[in-house]
């Protein structure tokens, strides 16, 4: 698993709108990775939902955050609609199959996506913050805010 003092490994991935999210695009930024594994499942939805909540928080902090799981982008738009996430960008790391959760050590490999984790980078892209939480557990957003605001 990736650790803090790391440079983030870059990836390419599609949002649910089918644009293009490279993460080398934000440097200058903070950047908050929340990985997934499922969506359509509870605690994938209150996490969403926690990062959507929170976006104008995270423009504050210059930061932004990207929602990633290993749903294809069509699932990704109609999940985002449903619960109504217009400004938060979820990326579809469905194939390769989990590709950037391998290169961050996050791929559940027997249960085929990711940890539930999030990933903080600071303005170079470098990680400064690592935590995989418990599948049912949603993880602590004020947690995150604090890291960011650090």
């Amino acid at each position: 698993m990736i650790s803090a003092g790391a440079v983030a490994p870059d990836f390419q991935l599609k949002d649910q709108n089918g644009k293009t999210v490279r993460l080398s695009s934000f440097k200058g930024k903070k950047v908050l990775l929340s990985f997934r594994p499922l969506a359509w499942t509870a605690v994938c939805q209150d996490q969403m939902l926690s990062l959507e909540a929170n976006h104008e928080v995270f423009n504050r902090l210059n930061a932004v955050a990207l929602g990633i799981g290993v749903d294809s982008v069509p699932s990704n738009k109609a999940w985002a609609q449903a619960m109504e996430i217009k400004n938060t960008r979820l990326l579809s790391d469905f194939w390769p199959h989990g590709e950037a959760a391998k290169k961050y050590g996050l791929f559940r490999e027997k249960d085929g996506f990711s940890e539930r984790a999030n990933v903080i980078l600071d303005e170079e892209q470098k990680v400064v913050f690592v935590k995989v939480y418990p599948t049912a557990q949603l993880p602590d957003i004020q947690e995150i805010i604090r890291v960011l605001e650090g």
